[in-house]
């Protein structure tokens, strides 16, 4: 049998390396210990992408798992496919990688959860993406529809956890009304929770309602970190956060997807500018191209933007309505500067937010509104929090 070459030699193309800080930090992933016994004799189905890596030498899960003789049966790839390099909402294909012969299925295509057909060729699934802590970031959708396919078919979910870098608790929770694949589960738009914690909430609370116990689940912690512990991610988790500044910046400016303001898709640093072709809105400028490895068909491609860098901009918040307000009353647009008005609810989770900026509220009084439903949440939080 050929060797098995490391997957991440072949993803280096696609990825930009970030810089890591001084952590001592042990992913899930890399506490083999713990879960390889979990797996052994076991048909396994991996959920992952291309920041599933184990040490210093990104090792992918995959081959770590093959080289130590598991049977991968399929992988199940998310938004942006298995490598990580598909743009935002372009469609998954089903097929197979090409290093090792492992089927690659979509849930992030025909369907977004795991077919029945798909559950009978496995007995344990796992679980193992980079989450950034917004809830409106999609791997965390996925991972809810995973546990589904599981409680309903009887298999066990193993979450290998990581950080969350983008560890806060703000704005406001989802309304059961504007439930959808950016919105999956009453949560915050930043829920200050890993992957691990998320899916004992989604357990606890019911979320997963196939079965009186929920998902035969367990979560394999990460050492050596706590909530309000900064992380710097070793890859970029999508391909339009390529940086730590762009992560920060990213739960405040994904709002302007729902308007015609680009958040800078189509350079190279996207969630790190704001800007539309006209003057009124900055002195900055950029112009958006059509740019492999982050985005091929951008906003304004090929057209000069005017706006705010926000590249060197210190982030003192984890979530913001600051920049959005500024860019509507700069707009003079009133209710058209909601392009996708529909989309801006689903984002928030609610149409009151839209409403209260079209009424000309503060971000002081808009936040008011979601203040006790937050308490309520963080309350419930603390239930499910394995690294106080």
């Amino acid at each position: 049998m050929k060797p098995i070459l490391p997957l991440w030699l072949f993803f280096s193309g696609c990825l930009t390396v970030l810089p890591l800080s001084a952590q001592q930090v042990i992913t899930g992933a890399e506490r083999t210990s713990e879960y390889l016994p979990l797996l052994e004799g076991k048909r396994v189905g991996l959920v992952v992408n291309h920041t599933s890596i184990l040490g210093k030498e990104h090792t992918h899960l995959l081959d770590t798992l093959l080289l130590s003789g598991i049977e991968v049966k399929a992988v199940f790839a998310p938004e942006h496919g298995f490598r990580g390099d598909a743009d935002a909402g372009e469609t998954i294909r089903n097929g197979k990688d090409t290093r090792t012969g492992t089927p690659i299925i979509s849930l992030y295509g025909d369907n977004k959860k795991p077919t029945a057909r798909q559950m009978e060729t496995i007995d344990v699934m796992v679980f193992d993406i980079q989450d950034v802590g917004a809830r409106f970031y999609t791997y965390i959708s996925t991972m809810y529809y995973v546990m589904e396919a599981c409680t309903e078919h009887r298999k066990q979910l193993i979450v290998l956890d990581r950080p969350n870098p983008c560890d806060y608790v703000q704005g406001p929770v989802l309304k059961p009304a504007y439930k959808s694949f950016v919105g999956i589960v009453p949560l915050p738009v930043l829920h200050g929770c890993t992957v691990g914690e998320l899916a004992r909430m989604f357990n606890g609370e019911r979320w997963i309602s196939q079965t009186k116990d929920g998902c035969d689940l367990t979560v394999i912690p990460v050492q050596g970190w706590v909530h309000g512990q900064p992380y710097s991610l070793p890859v970029k988790p999508s391909p339009n956060l390529p940086n730590d500044q762009s992560i920060r910046l990213y739960p405040s400016l994904c709002l302007f997807e729902a308007t015609r303001v680009s958040v800078g898709r189509g350079t190279t640093f996207p969630f790190q500018v704001v800007g539309a072709p006209d003057k009124k809105y900055g002195e900055f400028s950029f112009t958006p191209r059509s740019l492999p490895g982050f985005d091929k068909n951008p906003m304004h491609k090929d057209q000069l933007c005017y706006g705010t860098d926000l590249r060197e901009e210190e982030i003192h918040t984890g979530f913001t309505l600051r920049y959005f307000l500024d860019f509507y009353q700069r707009s003079g647009q009133g209710t058209h500067f909601f392009s996708r008005a529909k989309w801006f609810d689903l984002l928030m989770g609610t149409d009151q937010v839209r409403k209260e900026i079209l009424a000309g509220k503060t971000e002081p009084e808009i936040a008011a509104g979601w203040e006790d439903e937050l308490n309520e949440y963080k309350k419930m939080r603390s239930a499910y929090l394995l690294y106080r």
